[in-house]
């Protein structure tokens, strides 16, 4: 095999390639929804806790778009397309739409946790399913899975009881 033939060819194995995109584009599709209705949420949210809530979603997004650019270049390095146009992410998104206008601040991260729910449903999907199939995929569902916890930890604390 030439060099340019090697280049040219999938650096993985096909089977596996296929398994982890089949676990990975549904994690990426929620979370660019995330991306989108999270920044939304940051724009609309109104109230007393404002500011707190405001830099917090901006967090949110922010890791929201690594954590799906994460996903998404396993799935490219493995030496297949992912498809997060906006199109194929709003037909097939698991998150649910907000409430469109201004929301008051507890309104809003009620909304934004459950989209981060939907999102960790396919993100523990992967987390599961990829233990046999591929560890190193498994390790970035694991990555992300952590992260989510963590922001969802932080928007949940601000409308905790007790």
């Amino acid at each position: 095999m030439t060099t340019t033939e090697s280049s040219r060819r999938s650096v993985s194995n096909p089977d596996v390639a296929a398994g982890v995109a089949q676990f990975l584009s549904p994690v990426v599709i929620d979370l660019m929804a995330l991306v989108v209705n999270g920044k939304q949420a940051h724009w609309h949210v109104r109230g007393p806790n404002f500011i707190g809530v405001h830099k917090l979603l901006d967090a949110v997004v922010k890791h929201a778009q690594a954590y799906a650019d994460l996903a998404a270049e396993r799935v490219v390095a493995l030496g297949l397309p992912i498809d997060a146009r906006l199109g194929n992410v709003a037909a097939k998104t698991s998150t649910q739409e907000l409430t469109p206008g201004f929301q008051q601040w507890d309104d809003t991260i009620a909304e934004v946790i459950a989209q981060i729910d939907a999102a960790l449903t396919w993100v523990n999907e992967a987390v599961k399913e990829l233990d046999e199939l591929d560890q190193n995929s498994q390790d970035v569902a694991i990555e992300i899975a952590r992260g989510l916890d963590k922001d969802r930890w932080l928007l949940f604390a601000h409308i905790a009881a007790g």
